[in-house]
C-alpha cells in the first residue's frame, strides 16, 4: 500500500485547508465548466433577432426561416448521443474543450455564411457542439461538488445558458444598427470569441473525481476530492461511496489500481440501461425522459426564439420595441434564474419543479387567451390585452427559471448511478434537444394552424399535465450523496417513505 493510500484512511488535521478554500475550488471548478453554456445561450438568443434579418437578406421562406432556427437541437442529437461515450473515453474535462472547439467553428461558419447551405453547415458544426456541452457541463459539476451544495453548483450551467441568451439579445439590439447584410453575421460569429477563453480556462480544471475512480486513479481522485469537500472526513467518505459504487473492493486503496469490473468503464451500460434495467435504473430513466420533456415541450424555445414574433402578433409594431421587449425577457430569465439556483438546495429539487409549472401553466394560459383576443379583435389598440401578453411572457420565463429551467438539469445529472450516468444524463439531453428543435421548427407553423394563441394554450396543457408527472412520479434528491441515490427509486411513485428518507440524510449531510 503506498503512503497516500495508507493517508486516506487517516484524517490528518494540521494539514487540512479551510473549509472556505475547499467551496471556493468547487465553486471555480464548476465557474469554469459552465463557461461552455454561455456560448450554447448566446447562440439561441442571437438567433432571434438574427432570424429576422436573415429572413430579409437571404429572402428565406417561413418554413426555411424555422428549419434554420430549430435545425441546430436536432444536430446536437449527435453530439449528445457520442457526450456519454466520449465522456467515459477521454474524460469529462476534455469533453469540454471538445465541444468548445465545435463551437468556435461552427460560429466562424456561420459569421462567414454567404447563402442558406452555408450557414446551415455552420449551425451543423454548432449542433454538435450543443449537444457535447449541454450533457457534459451538468455531470461534470455533479461529480466534483459535495452533497450539500450540489443543487446550487450543479445550477450554474442553466446560469451561464441565460446570461448567453441576454448577450444574444444585447448583440441583436446593437448590431442592428450596421446594415442588413452585416449585421447578422457579426450577431453570428462574435459568438467565436469566447471559445478561446474557454480552451484557455479549462486547462485550470481537475478531472471529475467519479471518472478518475472508474480509470483506476485513486490517487488523483482523492486530491480532487480533498480539494472540493467541506473536510477530509467528507474527502474520504465521498472516495469510498464511489469505490463501492464502481464495484471496486475496500481493501484497494493504492493510488493507481486495476478496475476489477470494466463495465465500470463503459461497457455494458446501454443494455443495464435500456434492455435490462433494474426497477430503480428504469424510474430514474423515465424520471429523467419525462423532466427533459416537460421542460422543452411546455414552449420555452418557442418564447425565446421567436420573442420578437410573439412580441408582434401581441401589437408592438417596431423592431426596435420587438428587440427591447425581447432584451427585457433575457433580463428576467436571468435574474429569475439565480433565484431558482440559490435556493435549490433549501427547498429542494421537487418543490422547485412544482412551483414553476403551475406558475408556468397559469402564465401559458393567461398569455395564450390575450393573443386570442387580440387576433380575434384585429385593428383595434386594445392596450390591457397588449399589457397582459407582454406581462404574461415575462411571468413565464420567470417561472420557468425558477425551477424547470435549472432543475432540470440539477436533477438528471445527479439521479443515474455513476456507472450509468454519463449515457444516462445524455439519453436525457437527446430528447431535451430533440423537443426544442421540434418546437423551433414547427412554430410559426403552429400558430398559423391553432393560431399563435391556440399554440400557447396547448402549452399549457402539457404545463398542468407535467405538474401531474411530477407531483405523483418524483421522488425528492436534495442532500442524498450520488452513490445512495439509486434507493430513492424503483417505486414509481414520490412516496412519504423516500420523501422522509431524504430528509433525513439532509439533516445528517448539514452536519
Amino acid at each position: 500500500m503506498s503512503s497516500s493510500g495508507e493517508e486516506r484512511g487517516v484524517v490528518v488535521a494540521d494539514s487540512e485547508p479551510p473549509r472556505g478554500n475547499r467551496s471556493r475550488f468547487a465553486f471555480a471548478c464548476a465557474i469554469l465548466a459552465s463557461m461552455t453554456s454561455i456560448i450554447l445561450g448566446y447562440d439561441i438568443g442571437v438567433m432571434s433577432g438574427a432570424a429576422i434579418f436573415i429572413k430579409d437578406d437571404l429572402k428565406l421562406s417561413d418554413v426555411q426561416l424555422e428549419i434554420l432556427m430549430g435545425i441546430l437541437n436536432i444536430y446536437s442529437l449527435i453530439g449528445s448521443g457520442a457526450a456519454g461515450r466520449t465522456s467515459d473515453w477521454i474524460g469529462r474535462r476534455y469533453t469540454i474543450v471538445l465541444a468548445g472547439a465545435f463551437f468556435f467553428c461552427g460560429a466562424l461558419l456561420m459569421g462567414f455564411a454567404t447563402n442558406y447551405p452555408f450557414i446551415m453547415v455552420g449551425r451543423f458544426v454548432a449542433g454538435i457542439g450543443v449537444g457535447y456541452a449541454m450533457m457534459i457541463a451538468p455531470v461534470y459539476t455533479a461529480e466534483v461538488a459535495p452533497a450539500s451544495s450540489r443543487g446550487f453548483l450543479s445550477s450554474f450551467p442553466e446560469i451561464f445558458i441565460n446570461i448567453g441568451i441576454l448577450l444574444g439579445y444585447v448583440s441583436n439590439y446593437f448590431f442592428a444598427k450596421l446594415p442588413e447584410h452585416l449585421g447578422w453575421r457579426f450577431m453570428l460569429g462574435i459568438g467565436a470569441v469566447p471559445s478561446v477563453f474557454l480552451a484557455i480556462g479549462v486547462l485550470a480544471m481537475p478531472e471529475s473525481p467519479r471518472w478518475l475512480v472508474i480509470q483506476g486513479r485513486l490517487g488523483d481522485a482523492f486530491k480532487v476530492l480533498d480539494k472540493t469537500s467541506n473536510t477530509k472526513e467528507e474527502a474520504i467518505s465521498r472516495l469510498n461511496d464511489i469505490k463501492r459504487a464502481a464495484g471496486i473492493p475496500a481493501d484497494m486503496t493504492d493510488d493507481v489500481i486495476v478496475v476489477p469490473n470494466k463495465k465500470s468503464a463503459g461497457k455494458g451500460v446501454w443494455k443495464d440501461l435500456l434492455v435490462r434495467p433494474t426497477p430503480s435504473v428504469r424510474h430514474i430513466l423515465l424520471a429523467c425522459l419525462g423532466v427533459h420533456f416537460a421542460q422543452q415541450a411546455s414552449g420555452i424555445d418557442a418564447v425565446v426564439l421567436y420573442s420578437p414574433t410573439i412580441f408582434s402578433r401581441a401589437g408592438l409594431k417596431s423592431k426596435n420595441d420587438q428587440l427591447l421587449a425581447t432584451v427585457a425577457v433575457g433580463v428576467v430569465k436571468t435574474l429569475f434564474i439565480v433565484v431558482g439556483t440559490c435556493v435549490v438546495d433549501r427547498f429542494g429539487r421537487r418543490a422547485l419543479l412544482l412551483t414553476s409549472m403551475g406558475g408556468m401553466f397559469i402564465s401559458l394560459t393567461l398569455l395564450g387567451t390575450s393573443l386570442t383576443v387580440i387576433d380575434r379583435n384585429a385593428g383595434q389598440t386594445l392596450k390591457w390585452a397588449i399589457g397582459l401578453a407582454v406581462t404574461t411572457v415575462m411571468t413565464f420565463v420567470a417561472t420557468f427559471s425558477i425551477g424547470a429551467g435549472p432543475v432540470t438539469w440539477v436533477y438528471c445529472s445527479e439521479i443515474f448511478p455513476v456507472r450509468l450516468r454519463a449515457q444516462g444524463a445524455s439519453l436525457g439531453v437527446m430528447l431535451n434537444r430533440l423537443m426544442s428543435g421540434i418546437i423551433g421548427m414547427t412554430f410559426l407553423s403552429l400558430s398559423k394552424g391553432l393560431t399563435i394563441g391556440g399554440a400557447f394554450l396547448l402549452f399549457a396543457g402539457v404545463a398542468a399535465a407535467a405538474w401531474v408527472f411530477f407531483f405523483t412520479f418524483l421522488p425528492e434528491t436534495r442532500g442524498v450523496p450520488l452513490e445512495e441515490m439509486e434507493s430513492l427509486f424503483g417505486s414509481y411513485t414520490a412516496n412519504k417513505k423516500n420523501n422522509v428518507m431524504t430528509k433525513g440524510k439532509q439533516v445528517v449531510d448539514e452536519q
